[in-house]
């Protein structure tokens, strides 16, 4: 393999939330195109274990009540429930490091890095950064599912904590609940100072 200059022990690859629920046509909250970031993505992680770089996976793993779900109150419908087909990470993705669960207690889980009451609004380091400073990773690297909402507030959240972050343009893909939400979610990025990918390209 080609080294890749994008990743090296100093970078950490974030995959975020590729679930059933959210890759899966099937799926209880279903993002089009799901399925199609998967095959980019396993290229990725082969590219940044080949270079010593860090891979982590994001997983949401809710109750099935929880103030998140429009049936108990919030905007979305059931998804991800612990133990369920939904909430494991989709069979074709690569998994090939640690796992950190988000959401457990019910929280608003759309940052890999924290948590959100949905109640109080108080935050809740996930242990992410933890397994960042513990491996030595400074640079971020995000894709994976939505871009509009678990993307967005991953790599914001990776910027806040000091970390220089890109996300992969060709390996995310939006839920777009109001029209253009990912295009927005991309401005507002870019404007952080998020850098963006192309598969492959440095």
């Amino acid at each position: 393999m080609v080294d890749d200059p994008r990743y090296d022990r100093s970078t950490v690859l974030i995959l975020v939330d590729v679930q059933n629920d959210f890759a899966d046509p099937g799926g209880g909250l279903s993002v089009a195109g799901g399925t199609d970031v998967i095959p980019v993505l396993n290229r990725e992680i082969a590219s940044a274990r080949a270079a010593g770089a860090l891979v982590v996976y994001t997983q949401d793993w809710h109750p099935a009540s929880t103030p998140h779900f429009a049936k108990d109150g919030g905007i979305w419908p059931v998804h991800c429930v612990a133990d369920s087909w939904g909430a494991e990470l989709h069979p074709t993705l690569v998994v090939d490091g640690p796992v950190v669960r988000k959401g457990v207690h019910g929280e608003d889980g759309y940052s890999g890095f924290t948590t959100r009451d949905p109640a109080t609004g108080v935050e809740a380091a996930t242990g992410l950064e933890d397994l960042l400073r513990d491996h030595g990773a400074e640079r971020v690297v995000v894709g994976g599912l939505a871009t509009d909402y678990c993307i967005k507030a991953t790599a914001l959240d990776a910027v806040r904590l000091g970390h220089p972050t890109a996300v992969l343009a060709d390996g995310v893909r939006a839920v777009d609940l109001a029209p253009g939400d990912g295009d927005r979610a991309i401005a507002d990025m870019a404007a952080a100072g998020i850098q963006f990918f192309e598969e492959g390209a440095p």
